[in-house]
């Protein structure tokens, strides 16, 4: 086997792993959490349908690679709870340690395409970067009002604490942040979420 290609093949084995990492979200039907990898696939669909609600115009592959990308790096630094602010305080650090090792794996070249998207979507700083941003912060929401705000029940989540996490969702796809509070608006009438006064 050439080497370069077995880099590629030590890269495609080192992130089976992401398989095994769990999230905090629970699948639709509220039976267990969502892994990782799972989250990266349901991502990667919602960018081939959803293209059309981005606030600018998109590259769909270029999305779907970086929703595919974004989420390898928690091979090493662990998925950090969305309102976990301790794990925040040093998930930057974590993540970036683990964008070196886990692209090292790579071929040079390919290694700096996938660390490239990683940064890119980290940024948000293009129309593809800030719609996949979009698509990670709405799905989790859609799962939770799928399963009767389970998630959220559990970790006692503010209104507030969901708006500050959403505060640039309408810069990569407003219809779909609209839907999404209206979920979210819904959760609160009913007591699920408690109100808290907070708005961006």
């Amino acid at each position: 086997m050439n080497e370069r290609l077995r880099k590629q093949m030590d890269f495609i084995l080192e992130i089976d792993k992401q398989k095994e990492i769990m999230r905090q979200t629970y699948l639709a039907d509220g039976s267990r959490k969502e892994g990782d990898a799972e989250h990266a696939w349901h991502m990667a669909v919602m960018a081939l349908l959803l293209g059309e609600y981005a606030k600018e115009p998109v590259d769909t592959l270029h999305v779907v690679s970086l929703v595919l990308v974004h989420d390898l790096v928690e091979i090493d630094a662990g998925d950090t709870y969305a309102y976990d602010s301790a794990g925040n305080t040093t998930k930057k650090e974590r993540e970036e340690k683990a964008a070196s090792r886990i692209f090292g794996i790579l071929p040079d070249d390919q290694a700096e395409q996938l660390r490239g998207l990683w940064e890119e979507f980290e940024r948000m700083d293009t129309p593809e970067s800030r719609f996949a941003n979009a698509l990670d912060k709405i799905q989790p929401i859609l799962l939770n009002a799928a399963s009767n705000g389970r998630s959220w029940s559990e970790h006692g989540v503010c209104e507030g604490q969901i708006l500050r996490r959403n505060c640039r969702t309408p810069e990569g796809a407003p219809e779909l942040w609209d839907y999404a509070k209206s979920l979210i608006d819904a959760f609160v009438e009913k007591g699920i979420i408690k109100k808290d006064g907070f708005s961006c």
